[in-house]
């Protein structure tokens, strides 16, 4: 698996698309997940260098997920990107987050984090 692996958690498909298409212009390999709990149990067999995690999703919420990940020992460098058209929430859980996307999200603002997301990550 290509070390720049990016899970899409997004219920919507036509938004787990483009953020798709946004982390593969910026070099990722992706996987989407339209669904919580079939999230979780992605998680536990793979280890992403990112997450894009929408917090509104069935079966099981985004911040239980993203609760799920902090707790993970072996997911302690996953970058989590939440995206959300919740401002209040998007502030309460911008500490918890490594960067939180306000919806709408453009193709150019998701190409742009990828890269950013990527060369931390890797600068380190």
């Amino acid at each position: 698996m290509n070390p720049r692996f990016a899970l899409i958690v997004e219920d919507e498909p036509d938004l787990a698309t483009i953020y798709s298409e946004a982390l593969k212009a910026g070099g990722f390999e992706t996987e989407i997940v339209y669904d919580g709990a079939v999230a979780l149990q992605r998680l536990k067999e793979v280890n992403p260098m990112v997450v894009v995690l929408d917090l509104n999703l069935p079966h099981i919420a985004g911040t239980d997920i993203l609760a799920q990940i902090r707790a993970d020992e072996r997911l302690a460098k996953t970058q989590v990107v939440i995206a959300t058209a919740d401002a209040a929430m998007a502030e309460m859980l911008g500490e918890s987050a490594d960067l939180v996307l306000l919806k709408p999200v453009s193709f150019m603002q998701l190409r742009m984090m990828a890269e950013r997301l990527a060369f931390s990550v890797e600068g380190n």
